[in-house]
């Protein structure tokens, strides 16, 4: 590519990396939100989190406008081609990570009744840990750091087993406490989101991996994702 085209290039990869890193503030902000808004009780910020995600849905569509736009009018090849692919990917993934903050907030008027339930205090902390993964595989693609994204599947495992505890507590309390079982069940579905949300900051990890080095995670000996 000549000196003006590689110029023009280097600006809408720019572009994506910063759309990208967008919607990821906007999704981590979203998880936080849900979280403390179950954490108070508070109907209000569940709204919040809900009303936001348009503007999640809006940045997708761009990233995904202008990623065509780079391939149709610059036709990069290699590492370049999967960098641009890697961010389309990847904006979708954020996306769903985002709807599952909104899935969140929907069911917290259903989880506050007569009944305060305990083991809503720990659930924040397993929140805490999806984020700081959707941000650290999002850190990653930034720097296009392929170790910095197989740190992020090293702490899926603990975010699982964080998932498998809380599963755990929950079940054991609707069981010693029948009344709260509605209740449990709508925080049994936040659990699982959350857990959910891990699995798809991995999904990131393995694109920035690809997108860095060229190399499927499954072939160097690590594990697939649905």
């Amino acid at each position: 590519m000549n000196q003006h085209t590689v110029k023009a290039f280097d600006n809408d990869i720019g572009q994506l990396r910063g759309l990208v890193a967008q919607m990821g503030g906007l999704a981590e902000e979203a998880i936080v939100k849900a979280m403390q808004a179950l954490g108070r009780a508070d109907l209000s910020l569940a709204e919040e989190v809900r009303a936001g995600d348009a503007a999640i849905d809006r940045l997708e569509a761009e990233v995904e406008r202008l990623a065509v736009r780079v391939i149709a009018l610059r036709a990069p090849l290699a590492n370049d081609l999967r960098e641009v692919v890697a961010a389309m990917k990847i904006a979708s993934v954020v996306e769903r990570i985002a709807d599952y903050a909104k899935n969140i907030a929907r069911r917290i008027p259903q989880i506050e009744g007569e009944h305060r339930i305990e083991p809503v205090s720990i659930l924040p902390a397993m929140g805490r840990m999806a984020g700081e993964m959707v941000r650290h595989a999002l850190d990653a693609f930034g720097a296009r750091d392929a170790d910095a994204a197989l740190a992020v599947l090293d702490s899926d495992r603990a975010l699982d087993d964080f998932y498998d505890s809380i599963f755990r507590t929950l079940v054991t309390y609707m069981v010693e406490n029948p009344a709260t079982i509605s209740q449990v069940a709508h925080l049994l579905f936040v659990a699982k989101n959350l857990e959910r949300i891990g699995d798809h900051a991995t999904n990131v990890a393995e694109m920035v991996y690809f997108a860095a080095t060229g190399i499927q995670i499954a072939d160097r000996g690590g594990k697939e994702r649905n």
